[in-house]
């Protein structure tokens, strides 16, 4: 079944505003280990994106998401700008000009910016990064998908994943950015994208119900895109 392109904005929309809402609380966790801007930046990001949303191009599913990647990359400072802005423009490519996006097309947007992320942060799981609750969280996605589950239980699904995945970091030794320079130190503290990711999944599980029954969107053409 097909979500229009309104499902899209709406997950988009949602991790920007939990960045913002969470920005003190995603620096205290990576103040633990790490440099302590990761809340920082992410809001400093996601801020403008929200504050540009209603001009920000919506020709295709592709060119909303390289925009917000462009958006991201240039206002959010540190690892984390590269990392999110990779994973918006592998996923936006994955879309293409598509206006409407099947759970297939989904899982395969997601997956597409996992390999993005992978390759730009030379991590994997395991390394103590977002990947530790991204990666289990669209597996599980995709496999209640593949069972028939409809888009809420899989959405609330993978959000518990993710959520106890995140909480699993704690017995990593973190490999990847300024956390790993404390090396065993680490271990027994949280990873904060891990967590980002899992705040983000469970406030997308928890306003699907409401995005779900609002009127679907369609996008403007090109000659109307501002």
């Amino acid at each position: 079944m097909d979500e229009s392109f309104g499902a899209v904005e709406y997950v988009v929309h949602t991790i920007a505003q939990t960045a913002v809402d969470n920005e003190t609380y995603f620096g205290d966790l990576d103040a633990v280990v790490g440099d302590g801007d990761f809340g920082y930046s992410m809001a400093r990001g996601f801020e403008i994106v929200l504050a540009d949303w209603d001009t920000i191009d919506r020709s295709d599913i592709g060119t909303f998401l390289k925009k917000i990647a462009l958006i991201v990359t240039g206002r959010i400072g540190g690892t984390s700008g590269p990392i999110w802005g990779t994973a918006l423009i592998r996923a936006g490519s994955a879309a293409g000009d598509k206006t409407a996006v099947s759970a297939e097309d989904a899982v395969a947007m997601l997956r597409a910016a996992i390999e993005g992320i992978k390759t730009r942060g030379q991590s994997d799981v395991g390394d103590k990064t977002l990947l530790d609750a991204l990666v289990p969280a669209v597996d599980r996605l995709d496999a209640e998908l593949a069972a028939g589950a409809d888009g809420q239980t899989a959405l609330d699904a993978a959000a518990t994943t993710a959520r106890d995945r995140a909480e699993a970091t704690r017995e990593l030794i973190a490999k990847r950015g300024r956390a790993a320079y404390t090396g065993e130190r680490s271990i027994g503290t949280l990873d904060a994208g891990a967590v980002a990711v899992a705040v983000m999944a469970e406030r997308v599980a928890q306003g699907w119900a409401d995005h779900a029954t609002q009127p679907a969107t369609t996008p403007p053409t090109p000659e109307e895109a501002p």
